[in-house]
């Protein structure tokens, strides 16, 4: 049998996005985090399929779009990637935005307005739309704290680190210049993967955080490494690492959320007040301090991204059920 997939691409300020626009499969009206349960255990073929190599790489990220069960949001979504399906995507949701409303899949209620079911939660987004493109897109994430501070931790091959862990709709462990970690000048791209995989094997005996209003949303699965920024127009720049061994390209949607909350928990960012981040590539998000928030009995805040995308083309995907190769692979 040979499977369909009807695909938009974007790219995010250079990370990848594909909005699976037909050919996804049908799920019972649930709240889309029980969705997003089902989709992992019955359909995470598709996933693999269309993020993993032949047909996607290392850095592949992408979306499904359903109908909303709240009535609060105008649709719903599961995000899906090399590493699984997230809660949350920043860099996703600004690319899946600028697809869907360029390409009339979704009719917002409010011009210039959504609000997006996550497994997360909502997430309302504002967007710039002068004629037929869409030219920013402002993402107002979920509730986004400072999970824990100054955790000590003994990285192979680089020895005593100091991190932060915070959360931006996905957990992270957050990384500064210190004695050990110089910063990112001088450090390839496999440099990065290979000590962001030893700091989360060595983290996760010591942190292994749970979110306190939804369980389901746990661990630290990604890294973002954070130094002074190399352009004027930023405030700081980060590498953000997920999945085996992925980079975003981009500045990173809840890895700036996340940073966001971590300044603002050190009391290094106060409400209102912005925060540029720098991509590995030279693009910029704006991240911004929207207001104090609680998420379980920490406290927070309500942060805000804004970006760029842009579509780069229609993409029909066939998964053919004879291929050996159908639902992917990774080499490690």
């Amino acid at each position: 049998m040979r499977h369909s997939f009807f695909c938009i691409d974007s790219h995010t300020c250079g990370n990848p996005v594909r909005l699976v626009a037909g050919g996804g499969p049908l799920l019972p009206h649930l709240p889309i985090a029980e969705r997003r349960e089902i989709f992992v255990r019955d359909y995470d073929w598709i996933r693999r399929a269309l993020m993993f190599e032949p047909r996607g790489h290392d850095i592949m990220s992408g979306a499904l779009i359903y109908p909303a069960y709240r009535e609060d949001c105008d649709f719903a979504v599961i995000f899906i990637e090399v590493s699984g399906c997230l809660p949350m995507c920043g860099a996703g949701t600004i690319g899946l935005v600028t697809a869907a409303i360029e390409e009339g899949l979704v009719r917002p209620r409010i011009s210039g307005k959504l609000s997006i079911e996550t497994p997360a939660g909502r997430v309302d987004v504002e967007y710039d739309k002068p004629d037929e493109s869409v030219n920013v897109v402002r993402m107002f994430n979920v509730a986004s704290y400072l999970h824990a501070a100054d955790v000590d931790i003994d990285v192979p091959g680089v020895g005593a680190l100091t991190i932060d862990v915070a959360y931006g709709g996905n957990y992270y462990a957050v990384v500064e210049p210190q004695k050990n970690w110089p910063g990112l000048d001088g450090m390839s791209n496999d440099d990065i993967v290979d000590i962001s995989r030893k700091l989360r094997d060595a983290l996760a005996p010591i942190c292994n955080p749970v979110h306190p209003e939804d369980e389901r949303i746990r661990g630290v699965h990604h890294a973002i490494w954070c130094d002074a920024p190399t352009s004027h127009n930023a405030d700081g720049r980060g590498a953000v690492f997920y999945g085996d061994k992925a980079i975003d390209r981009s500045p990173g949607g809840t890895g700036t959320s996340a940073r966001l909350a971590q300044l603002h928990g050190k009391g290094r960012l106060k409400v209102g007040e912005t925060f540029r981040q720098e991509s590995l590539i030279g693009t910029i998000f704006e991240g911004r301090v929207e207001a104090e928030a609680t998420v379980g009995h920490f406290g927070g805040i309500k942060p805000s991204v804004g970006g760029w995308a842009r579509i780069i083309g229609h993409n029909t995907i066939f998964v053919d059920d004879r291929d050996p190769l159908a639902h992917g692979f990774q080499i490690k």
